[in-house]
C-alpha cells in the first residue's frame, strides 16, 4: 500500500474525529445549559471563555459579557432550564477546523451562537461565544 495513501487516510480520519469531538463539545454546551448539567458545561468551556451578546446588554450598543465561571454557576442554578423548549432544534455546523482552532455555528429554537474553539490538552474547548436569540 502506498505510504502517501495511508497518511492521507489517517489525516482524513483525524479530521473526522476532530469534527465529531467539536460537535460533542457544542452539544455539551447547549444540552448542558438546558438540562442544568454544570459538569457538561464545565467540560465544554475553556477557563478563559469570553461570551458576549447584544441581546441582554445593559444599554444599546453595549454587550452582555459572561465568563466561564458565570456560565457554569448559572447552569448549576438551572437558569438554562427556565429557557428550555420542547423542541430545542439544535443544529451544529462545524464550519472550519485549522490545526488547533475551529469555527462553529449552532442554531436552536432559543439561540444562535457563533463559537470559536481551541484544542487543549483536555480536548476541544469553547474559548469565544457570540450569541443572539433567533
Amino acid at each position: 500500500m502506498d505510504r502517501g495513501y495511508r497518511s492521507g487516510v489517517a489525516e482524513e480520519e483525524s479530521k473526522v474525529a476532530d469534527r465529531e469531538a467539536i460537535v460533542r463539545v457544542a452539544l455539551d454546551y447547549f444540552e448542558g445549559w438546558f438540562d442544568g448539567d454544570a459538569a457538561r458545561m464545565e467540560r465544554a468551556l475553556h477557563p478563559d471563555l469570553a461570551k458576549r451578546s447584544p441581546d441582554d446588554a445593559p444599554a444599546p450598543g453595549e454587550l452582555e459579557k459572561l465568563t466561564a465561571r458565570e456560565m457554569i454557576e448559572a447552569t448549576a442554578k438551572g437558569v438554562g432550564k427556565t429557557r428550555d423548549v420542547p423542541d430545542r432544534g439544535i443544529e451544529v455546523e462545524v464550519e472550519h477546523v485549522h490545526r488547533e482552532i475551529a469555527n462553529v455555528t449552532v442554531r436552536s429554537a432559543v439561540y444562535v451562537e457563533y463559537l470559536h474553539l481551541v484544542r487543549t490538552r483536555e480536548g476541544w474547548k469553547i474559548i469565544n461565544a457570540l450569541w443572539q436569540h433567533p
